[in-house]
């Protein structure tokens, strides 16, 4: 059995895994977070389950975003795949879906897109591709694979993943898919080899480029790059966020950065965790942070110290429970005591200038976000904003500067 991390295990102790039949099928699938908000569905590839995307619930919950992590039951074609899931969501009573899909999760949601348009307001595709005629010519004995013992079925999935030696947290997450791998069942595997070597192809999708976001790793993946470069310049339009390491696995090895892609993202379709609400048994002094409490009653639990809160109830001192119009800045792994506070709205460059430098990478990051976010950056002097709109001559959003 792989490695059960110690987040891992505070994830399993406070969020219930859930089952539900659909017919004669049933889900598997986690959903954390307040009701009121529109749902990031994740969706993993051919090794994960709903388990893998446990950092993403983690953190995005913690900051007031409801996030399901589903498996899928066996399917046997594309079509199929997609009816069901549809069923699956009229059953937990969502109808308009904001979807973060892996490799062949990635080419499901762009299928579900084509198929059932009016239920998808936006993708995040990571590590995935458009078409499977490369899969299919690949694997010469897919006819085969439904009769294929479990064993060899799983010894074929490893064999896809890159071995040898790896930076810990690469290593850490190739871990931790492989312990999911196990408790997958010889039907699970053959369905999802199944679905990854179909004959298929996304065809015209009505989500607009301005609400998908790419999001792939810069050094090893099992998917090849051609095929990634091929979603890219289908979506020509969409907001590229290319980690620069992270392999396979990005959700799991680097998560902080995946998690603020995905936060950025849902912000930018004007989805936005909860508003604060004062505990009403208590007096206001007292009242539970803006990230622990919400309009649906939804509690947050807090974050075990390794991912960067202090554990259940994490208390308002705690990095967690920093608030909301901070919170950029500290994902952005910015100094917690500089003087640039965020708004909604706007970021007083200036004091972030004199603190950080301009040479340094968190005022080159903090600039970027503001412009990936479409926000104002509000200067002194003309002199400062000239420095900053040299320094992000090279972006690829422009930087709208605001003097005051």
């Amino acid at each position: 059995m792989g490695t059960r991390p110690g987040d891992y295990m505070h994830f399993v102790s406070i969020v219930p895994l859930k089952r539900i039949s659909v017919g004669n099928k049933v889900w598997r699938y986690y959903d954390f977070g307040p009701k009121s908000v529109p749902p990031l569905i994740c969706i993993p590839g051919i090794a994960g389950t709903a388990d893998v995307f446990y950092k993403q619930i983690l953190s995005l919950s913690s900051k007031g975003y409801r996030v399901i992590a589903a498996d899928a039951p066996p399917v046997w074609s594309h079509q199929e795949w997609v009816n069901e899931f549809e069923k699956f969501l009229n059953i937990i009573d969502v109808h308009h879906v904001h979807i973060y899909g892996t490799s062949l999760g990635g080419y499901l949601a762009q299928l579900f897109a084509h198929y059932r348009p009016w239920r998808v307001a936006s993708l995040i595709l990571s590590n995935t591709f458009l078409d499977t005629r490369e899969f299919a010519a690949a694997t010469t004995w897919s006819s085969l694979i439904n009769w294929t013992p479990e064993f060899l079925l799983k010894r074929y999935i490893l064999s896809g993943i890159r071995d040898g030696p790896q930076e810990p947290l690469i290593a850490d997450s190739i871990d931790f898919i492989v312990s999911q791998l196990e408790i997958l069942q010889q039907h699970d595997l053959a369905s999802r080899l199944t679905l990854n070597t179909a004959v298929g192809a996304i065809g015209k999708i009505l989500v607009p480029d301005s609400a998908i976001t790419i999001m792939d790793t810069n050094d090893y993946c099992a998917i090849p790059q051609r095929l990634r470069d091929e979603v890219g310049l289908r979506y020509a339009g969409a907001r590229k966020a290319v980690l620069k390491s992270g392999g396979d696995f990005p959700f799991l090895s680097r998560a902080d950065e995946v998690n603020l892609y995905l936060q950025l993202h849902l912000r930018q379709v004007n989805v936005h965790g909860i508003a604060a609400l004062k505990d009403p048994e208590k007096d206001g002094d007292s009242a539970k942070d803006e990230d622990e409490i919400g309009s649906s009653g939804y509690s947050n639990p807090g974050l075990p110290p390794s991912v960067g809160g202090s554990g259940a109830g994490s208390s308002p001192s705690s990095t967690n429970s920093s608030s909301t119009h901070e919170v950029y800045g500290q994902q952005a792994m910015l100094n917690t005591e500089t003087a640039c506070k965020f708004t909604p709205y706007s970021c007083n460059i200036g004091e972030l200038y004199k603190t950080k430098g301009e040479g340094n990478s968190g005022f080159l990051l903090v600039l970027y976000l503001l412009s990936f976010l479409s926000l104002p950056v509000l200067v002194p002097d003309i002199k400062l904003a000239g420095t900053l709109l040299q320094n992000s001559a090279h972006f690829q959003y422009p930087v709208t500067v605001v003097f005051f």
